[in-house]
């Protein structure tokens, strides 16, 4: 593994029973970036986090984080090594029963003997960068979507971890929050000198922020590059993803027999 990458994924193939969904992925996250998965919707890309982060086994392959063979890890190496990891979940995954200020101190208080008037500080501080110092007494449910993105992402970032993983960061979002939440992701990113991988299907907002861009599609890496490149890019996939043509490479109908043979109309 090169030391300039945080992660390196080689040949990489997962499937559910006989549908393949991952199907020989090679791609690499440098130390320090910010990267995009974009791809249309049930393409693979939250099922490749979970095979970075060891929640997913793959059929074949090898993914390496930091150095390390994630699925050759036992138990007690892959919690070490989730430690040093964070993630914004497409829901945002809070704990509806606690405060604001509970759910960002769950993840020191589960990782770390930090005493309480430290956690109160780091607590207030990354609830500060997102925004929120001043929620942090109320509850999930008086929360709106936007805010909840963000103290998920305050969250995410509590233990300062060196990648940060974003599942679907900007769904459901108004324009405005959506805005604000891709501009902290790359601020965080940043200020906090970490990796970041963003798995989305908005494509507009991520290429604003991000360094390099993978695109997915029928388990494959189909293309790849700077955002500026896949800006101005002339590939069939990357023109029809970025600017929403119904027609293209990217299919409507899911695999199937024609219809006449299903509605028994085949001569």
């Amino acid at each position: 593994m090169s030391g300039n990458n945080i992660v390196e994924i080689r040949d990489l193939c997962f499937a559910y029973e006989d549908r393949t969904i991952l199907d020989g992925i090679d791609l690499a996250i440098p130390r320090g970036q910010t990267v995009a998965v974009l791809g249309t919707s049930g393409c693979g890309k939250s099922t490749l986090m979970r095979l970075i982060n060891g929640q997913l086994r793959p059929r074949r392959g090898q993914v390496r984080v930091d150095g390390e063979d994630v699925h050759a890890l036992d138990n007690d190496g892959l919690y070490r090594l989730r430690r040093k990891m964070g993630m914004m979940f497409q829901v945002s995954g809070l704990f509806s029963d606690l405060s604001v200020f509970e759910n960002v101190a769950f993840p020191l208080r589960e990782h770390t003997d930090l005493p309480e008037d430290m956690i109160r500080d780091l607590v207030l501080m990354k609830l500060h960068a997102v925004g929120l110092r001043g929620a942090h007494g109320l509850m999930p449910g008086e929360l709106s979507g936007g805010m909840e993105r963000r103290v998920a992402l305050a969250r995410a970032v509590a233990l300062d971890p060196m990648l940060i993983m974003y599942d679907e960061p900007f769904a459901g979002l108004d324009p405005i929050s959506l805005n604000v939440i891709a501009n902290l992701i790359r601020r965080l990113n940043d200020a906090l000198g970490t990796s970041s991988i963003v798995v989305t299907y908005d494509v507009s907002e991520s290429l604003k922020v991000v360094d390099y861009v993978y695109f997915i599609a029928d388990g494959r890496i189909v293309a790849q590059g700077p955002s500026a490149e896949i800006r101005a890019s002339d590939d069939p996939f990357v023109r029809q993803f970025i600017h929403a043509e119904p027609d293209g490479p990217v299919r409507f109908h899911y695999p199937a027999r024609p219809l006449a043979a299903d509605l028994g109309l085949a001569g």
